[in-house]
């Protein structure tokens, strides 16, 4: 499909004075506050759901025995499902506010109570540590709601960090996990060689110094959790993958489908036609991208029902 018409004059419009700074070119903090400023903007919420969805912080315990926040979303209407979510931002960027209204859309949309998770950031606390803060997130999520269906999901770089939650911590039974536009492929290889390097928001040149942030010695990126590509997938969980169409991830999102698939792996793949990396932070302004992340909702929404509907099945014999 073509690239979406306002996505594209958003483009035009942000290069009409020359391309705007890239992070790396920034500070740390003034690359957080630009990503916090363009993610937190005025949202519709057409029938009041996602507003009515009620929050709550709190410090939790990490493995080294520091604390960080998670934030709990409660809808007014709940089933005994959870999520543990992990925002995006490239490891670096990104917070509870800047992805607030994406987890009250998936509390509201799914019924589901929401633990969005604060992980630390890199540079200053680069690999494994987000890792191992979303690992003590997803078992504090599974301790403090027992018995409901538990989902792991994340974007962008939280998708990276929830399949490696499944993969390096197989004590936390999940129901399904929801990986929306993962980064999977360190050497950035298939994502240099596709159609939409560069020009559409995020580029290679941006995965690039992501990864330097993230880890710093190089010879970590071929752990498990982080060449997620080569990662053994038997025995996951069923999965909801979402790609965008202008995206430099795109294909290495499809082929983590297909290898998963092929490894026995229930995956459900949304293509996001004309859309962009980062298009579930856009849903207030770009209304394919809302429709395209209610999809993605909904195939997670099916996917919970025809598991569960499975599970009482197996029961019943």
């Amino acid at each position: 499909m073509p690239l979406d018409r306002l996505l594209r004059h958003m483009i035009a419009w942000q290069s009409a004075d020359g391309l705007p700074m890239p992070d790396r070119e920034l500070t740390i903090e003034q690359a957080r506050e630009r990503y916090r400023a363009n993610a937190v903007r005025p949202h519709r919420d057409k029938d009041g759901s996602a507003s009515a969805v009620s929050s709550t912080d709190q410090l939790i315990d990490g493995q080294d025995g520091a604390t960080f926040r998670v934030r709990v979303y409660t809808p007014e209407s709940a089933e005994d499902r959870v999520i543990t979510f992990l925002h995006g931002g490239g490891w670096v960027l990104g917070d509870l506010d800047s992805h607030d209204w994406v987890c009250r859309t998936l509390a509201a949309s799914l019924g589901a109570v929401v633990v969005a998770t604060d992980y630390r950031l890199a540079p200053e606390h680069p690999y494994p540590t987000p890792l191992r803060d979303a690992i003590a997130a997803a078992r504090w999520t599974a301790r403090s709601f027992p018995g409901r269906t538990h989902v792991i999901a994340g974007d962008s770089a939280g998708a990276s960090l929830s399949l490696g939650v499944v993969i390096e911590a197989p004590d936390i039974r999940f129901a399904a996990q929801l990986l929306i536009y993962p980064p999977v492929d360190p050497s950035l290889i298939i994502a240099s060689a596709g159609e939409h390097a560069k020009g559409y928001l995020l580029s290679v040149e941006d995965m690039a110094w992501n990864y330097e942030q993230y880890l710093p010695d190089p010879q970590r990126r071929a752990d498990p959790a982080v060449d997620l590509l080569k990662a053994d997938f038997r025995g996951l969980p069923p999965t909801v993958i979402a790609t965008a169409e202008y995206d430099p991830l795109r294909d290495e999102g499809a082929e983590l489908a297909a290898k998963m698939s092929a490894a026995g792996v229930s995956v459900r793949h949304v293509p996001g036609d004309g859309l962009v990396h980062g298009y579930f932070l856009m849903q207030g302004i770009v209304p394919a991208a809302a429709a395209c992340a209610q999809r993605v909702i909904q195939e997670l929404d099916m996917l919970l029902r025809q598991e569960s509907g499975a599970g009482s099945g197996d029961k019943s014999q």
